[in-house]
């Protein structure tokens, strides 16, 4: 009883924080598992992705009513992330615990470093249009083929590391694509109810989602994701990302660590 209390409380907190920020929470989800309940990686990854599923969708129905996301570009997005998340699932099964904790480690650590930086890491020296709404819903343009790229990445990360893929996601929108902030972690939270859905439904499949845990943090990330869609309007973007840097530095640290001790 305990342990499910514990667990509905930390998805309330993660369904918060990852619909604020538009990156699912899987970032959380996946350290919590493996460092405080002994999951496996495969185990933790997809009961993350399946949280992060109930995650997703609470905050895309808040964040649809708002009226802040853009669709175009969130299907398409969404369609590239489906074969990427097909082998990502693949990959994971051939890791052990403590190469998968470093390499989610580095990868938590890069992300972190990316955010804090903001738009002087990807666009110095570069005229990349922003806030061109034209760019936003023609998949013609460069900007959107490339987002289409990243958005197979994206897949494969997603079910590698049991993340959603939002943690790569906001930060391209927002640098790279010129979206504004709130636009962007709405239209994030779209494509992972799509990817999370199909990530999930893999991992299902190899008995790798253990319910009792994703059902209590399910119901968590539910309620949750509610407040952080109403907290989003009321935040400017700014300390959305500062958030979102500093708490994924945090994880990282303490995932290399694991690794290294």
């Amino acid at each position: 009883m305990l342990t499910t209390l514990i667990l509905f409380a930390s998805g309330l907190g993660i369904g918060t924080l990852g619909t604020l920020i538009g990156a699912g929470g899987g970032w959380m989800i996946v350290p919590l598992l493996l460092l405080g309940f002994d999951f496996t990686p495969q185990q933790a990854v997809g009961t993350s992705l399946a949280v992060v599923f109930f995650n997703a969708l609470s905050g895309s129905i808040a964040y649809v009513v708002q009226g802040r996301v853009l669709y175009v570009m969130g299907i398409a997005f969404a369609a590239a992330t489906i074969p990427g998340a097909l082998l990502g699932a693949w990959l994971v099964q051939y890791l052990g615990s403590a190469w998968f904790s470093a390499l989610f480690g580095w990868f938590l650590l890069l992300m972190a470093v990316y955010l804090y930086r903001g738009q002087g890491l990807l666009l110095r020296g570069r005229n990349v249009p922003r806030a061109r709404a034209e760019y936003w819903r023609s998949l013609r343009s460069p900007e959107m083929r490339l987002g289409v790229f990243v958005s197979f990445v994206v897949g494969i990360v997603s079910s590698l590391f049991g993340v959603g893929g939002g943690i790569i996601h906001v930060p391209f929108l927002i640098l790279v694509l010129g979206l504004p902030v709130h636009t962007a972690t709405a239209t994030s939270q779209f494509v992972l109810t799509i990817t999370s859905l199909t990530g999930s439904l893999l991992f299902f499949r190899q008995g790798q989602i253990q319910g009792t845990a994703a059902a209590s943090m399910g119901v968590g990330v539910m309620i949750g994701a509610q407040g952080g869609a109403w907290l989003s309007t009321r935040l400017t973007g700014e300390p959305i990302r500062r958030i979102l840097a500093a708490t994924l530095a945090i994880f990282a640290i303490r995932m290399i660590l694991r690794f290294a001790f």
